[in-house]
């Protein structure tokens, strides 16, 4: 998955684009309309989703209708789901899936000693 991809999710105005976009292909003009935000806005917004691949222009007429790419985000859905699938412990263990020597010499360990009791 490309950086990309992630920075043009990672913002909720062309996220909302995107939603829209599933319905339909829309030009600029009624996006903004429909999503409440300004065409140049609209324009900057499909710009960087157009360079993450995730979107494309059709020319009708004198306008561009932009559609989702389907198999752009078949592929990010593929890679996310392979994440929320992958097959980790159901334990992690003592020392969180590190080993001992780098579990000890982690920033956030506390050795038993120094750790306040517990009543």
């Amino acid at each position: 998955m490309k950086d990309s991809v992630i920075k043009a999710l990672g913002e909720p105005k062309r996220f909302l684009l995107l939603k829209l976009m599933a319905e339909q292909g829309y030009c600029v003009r009624a996006l903004a309309r429909k999503s409440q935000l300004s065409e140049s806005a609209v324009s900057q917004h499909l710009k960087i989703l157009r360079e993450a691949g995730l979107v494309y222009g059709v020319k009708k007429g004198y306008y561009t209708h932009y559609c989702l790419d389907k198999e752009a985000l078949d592929q990010l859905i593929t890679e996310l789901t392979w994440i929320r699938d992958a097959r980790r412990p159901t334990y992690c263990g003592p020392f969180y899936g590190c080993s001992e020597a780098e579990f000890l010499q982690c920033k956030s360990y506390v050795p038993p000693e120094k750790r306040r009791k517990e009543e």
